[in-house]
């Protein structure tokens, strides 16, 4: 589990669910600033669990990264950004062919300043009218975080292949291709 507090005093936590975690990896890893991004269970009752506990839905935890990023260089609005643009925030269901509430979307905040800046670009995106359908994305505090089993750290890399195909095939890259071209 981390302690959700950055190791050093100038980083900063971000912590977002957006379905499947292997695909909200990489989108925010290539960015200046971002010191690292774990994947991993949060949003739930149960202490330290598995990827398996997670799957039965019984836990309540969302799968989610928890990016450890340098303020000075990439703002938390600039996250945000980011974030919106991988997923689908008008499916309260889960995340393109990954269903269920271990899936589903959440920005999890660890100050008042990133509530707050949720809240507004939330608000902005619903204004936009990118989307018919009301934005559902919650913004909720965040709670324990406990890291996914190693298999899925870093899994674009270790299983580029599978990892391509899984993206195809879910509709991910369709929708956000469709939305935010």
């Amino acid at each position: 589990m981390s302690k959700n507090e950055p190791v050093e005093t100038n980083y900063e936590l971000a912590t977002f669910a957006g379905g499947c975690f292997w695909c909200m990896v990489k989108p925010f890893e290539t960015w200046p600033g971002i010191v690292k991004v774990v994947s991993g269970y949060t949003g739930g009752h149960t202490e330290n669990p598995t990827y398996a506990e997670v799957c039965t839905e019984t836990t309540g935890h969302a799968e989610a990264v928890q990016i450890t990023f340098d303020p000075s260089v990439i703002s938390y609005k600039q996250l945000l950004d980011v974030y919106w643009r991988q997923i689908d925030p008008t499916d309260a269901g889960g995340q393109f062919y990954d269903r269920g509430s271990s899936y589903r979307t959440a920005i999890f905040y660890h100050t008042d300043e990133q509530r707050e800046a949720a809240e507004e670009s939330k608000r902005a995106l619903e204004a936009s009218g990118r989307f018919s359908k009301p934005i559902v994305t919650e913004i909720v505090p965040a709670g324990p975080f406990y890291e996914a089993e190693t298999y899925h750290q870093d899994y674009h890399r270790k299983n580029p292949e599978h990892y391509a195909r899984y993206r195809q095939a879910s509709g991910r890259d369709r929708f956000i291709a469709s939305h935010w071209s």
